[in-house]
């Protein structure tokens, strides 16, 4: 089933992010990768994206991506289109960028290039290390350290959950604290290799839908002093800017979930035989499809005006970023609660069948639901929404 375009005839879009959907949107149906083994399926996935040109969307121009900056209208389009196909083809893009985001964002040139091409290329697996086990959506709780030898090396102590890619990447961006009683402002980011010396990532983390996920320990881990990644102490900010970014795409990647729920339920009220009649002549499944769409079209419009903002108006001043930063969490918390029901709905249409494992609907069902937690849960988003209705 390939996924829809014509919803892109909207002001928010150019020709070239309507080309870039009806390129992906012929390519990703054609792929065939086994998932039934999500460490195995996610290199394949990143091996593919990356020899087809589509991770070179995650970095700048000048270290081999295929935009001169970011675009946040890109990153919605690339992981709306990928989710439709595959969730886990769109966790693995979606990782490439956020593991990237932050060196993108700060990195030294040697850094830059160090790491950016790789990532654009699927040669280097890109991971983002902020959770920990006390510490999720409360940052200042953070306890991983970083302290720093004389010789400018650094050793880190602690340990970090949840994280993305954990075991398979090639490199995490590791948020620590360089100042313990400092709070928030005592966080530093750092690039680890995978391969450093007191870093294991072998516990793995099992949850309910295919992603790999581990549990990152560090004692007396070493780097070398030049893996600092911006500032000293501008850790939390460097690690908010980076999620930012993203943030409207999460909001993309539960778009094409949705898209792809409400396909489903057509397809199948359509040709199932019901009381002499199909599933799709009964007034009762035309209501519920109708508020399917109008919930998914709702999100769609809150998304593409998030990444217009951040693409067209920008974020530089103190304003703007807070208008972006609400808008975001607008669309992120809109979409995933939003498609959370239209693939509930989905699910109940099909019936028996709809709880079959193997069945599109019922992996749907699974998929969403990290959604509506990583990357800020639903509550943090109203959060942000509410302080910044307050303040005007």
């Amino acid at each position: 089933m390939q996924a829809p375009t014509g919803h892109l005839a909207l002001p928010f879009f150019d020709a070239g992010h309507r080309d870039l959907a009806a390129r992906l949107s012929g390519w990703a149906p054609q792929q065939d990768v086994d998932e039934s083994d999500d460490r195995r399926a996610c290199r394949h996935w990143v091996r593919l994206l990356g020899d087809h040109g589509w991770l070179r969307y995650c970095v700048p121009a000048a270290f081999g991506g295929a935009l001169e900056k970011l675009d946040s209208r890109a990153l919605v389009i690339l992981r709306e289109t990928l989710a439709f196909h595959s969730p886990l083809a769109d966790f693995a893009f979606a990782m490439q960028g956020l593991g990237s985001g932050a060196i993108t964002l700060a990195g030294t040139p040697a850094q830059q290039a160090a790491y950016l091409g790789a990532v654009a290329r699927g040669d280097k697996i890109a991971a983002f290390a902020l959770s920990e086990p006390d510490a999720g959506s409360d940052v200042a709780a953070m306890s991983t350290t970083a302290r720093f030898e004389a010789d400018g090396t650094v050793v880190l102590d602690g340990t970090k959950t949840w994280i993305s890619n954990g075991g398979i990447a090639d490199y995490y961006c590791v948020f620590a604290k360089t100042d313990t009683a400092a709070g928030t402002r005592g966080i530093t980011a750092f690039i680890v290799d995978a391969d450093s010396p007191g870093l294991d990532s072998s516990e793995q983390i099992a949850v309910m839908a295919p992603h790999p996920l581990a549990t990152l320990q560090f004692r007396a881990c070493r780097i070398p002093a030049g893996a600092q990644l911006g500032a000293l102490h501008g850790g939390f900010k460097l690690a908010m800017q980076t999620l930012d970014i993203f943030r409207a795409s999460v909001a993309g990647a539960a778009l094409g979930m949705a898209r792809r729920a409400l396909r489903e339920a057509i397809a199948y009220a359509q040709r199932r035989p019901m009381f002499g009649q199909r599933l799709a002549d009964f007034q009762l499944t035309q209501a519920r499809l109708g508020e399917m769409a109008a919930l998914v079209d709702a999100a769609a419009l809150l998304t593409y005006r998030a990444a217009w903002l951040r693409d067209c108006v920008g974020t530089g001043t103190p304003a703007q970023a807070q208008a972006y930063s609400a808008q975001a969490a607008m669309a992120k918390m809109t979409a995933t609660e939003n498609a959370q029901r239209v693939i509930d709905m989905a699910l109940q249409m099909h019936g028996g069948l709809g709880v079959k494992v193997g069945t599109k609907v019922e992996s749907l069902y699974r998929d969403i639901r990290s959604l509506r937690i990583y990357e800020g849960a639903t509550e943090v988003q109203q959060l942000i929404i509410g302080k910044s209705v307050l303040k005007g």
